[in-house]
C-alpha cells in the first residue's frame, strides 16, 4: 500500500528505488492539484504556483481556465522549460521536468477537448484563451492503466 504516510518527501538528490519509481508513475496516471516551481524569466528567482495537471494518453499536460492575459508562469516556460513539478497528494516529490508549449492549433484540439470535457468548459474559449504545455519528468511515465493505484487515489482522471 502506496500512501502519502509511507513515502518519505523526495527531491532530485533522493535515490531512486524501484518501489518509490512505481509509486511516482501511479500517482502520474491520474491528474490532480500540484505545484510548479519556475523560474521567473526576468529575475531568476523561483517561482512556485499551485496548479492542475492532466494525464491523458500517457502524457502529462498542464492548463489553466481561459484568460485573456497570459500567466506569468507560462512566460517563465517560454523563456526557460525547466520546471520542478511537485507532487504533493498521495505522495510528495520534487520531480525535474521540462514543458513543451502546444501552440499546434490541431494538438491544441485533441488535448484541450478533453481537458474541457474534465473541466465542462466551453472548448472554443479554451482554444483561445487558455495556456497549455505538455510535461516530461525526468526517468517517469504515467503508469500503465493496468498498475494498481495508490490506497488513497480517488481523484477522478482530471
Amino acid at each position: 500500500m502506496t500512501t502519502e504516510s509511507t513515502i518519505k518527501p523526495i527531491s532530485s538528490t533522493t535515490p531512486s528505488t524501484p518501489e518509490l519509481d512505481a509509486a511516482i508513475g501511479r500517482v502520474l496516471r491520474h491528474g490532480h492539484t500540484i505545484d510548479i516551481t519556475t523560474t521567473g524569466r526576468r529575475t531568476g528567482v523561483p517561482r512556485r504556483i499551485e496548479i492542475v495537471f492532466h494525464s491523458f494518453d500517457g502524457h502529462l499536460y498542464i492548463s489553466g481556465m481561459p484568460s485573456r492575459r497570459t500567466r506569468a508562469w507560462l512566460h517563465n516556460l517560454r523563456a526557460n522549460p525547466r520546471f520542478t513539478f511537485h507532487l504533493k497528494q498521495f505522495l510528495r516529490a520534487d520531480l525535474p521536468a521540462t514543458a513543451r508549449e502546444i501552440t499546434d492549433p490541431v494538438e491544441r484540439r485533441e488535448v484541450l477537448t478533453k481537458v474541457a470535457r474534465v473541466w465542462r468548459q466551453d472548448l472554443e474559449a479554451m482554444m483561445r484563451f487558455s495556456p497549455l504545455v505538455e510535461a516530461t519528468i525526468d526517468g517517469y511515465a504515467p503508469a500503465p492503466v493496468g498498475d494498481p493505484a495508490p490506497a488513497q487515489e480517488s481523484v477522478a482522471e482530471a
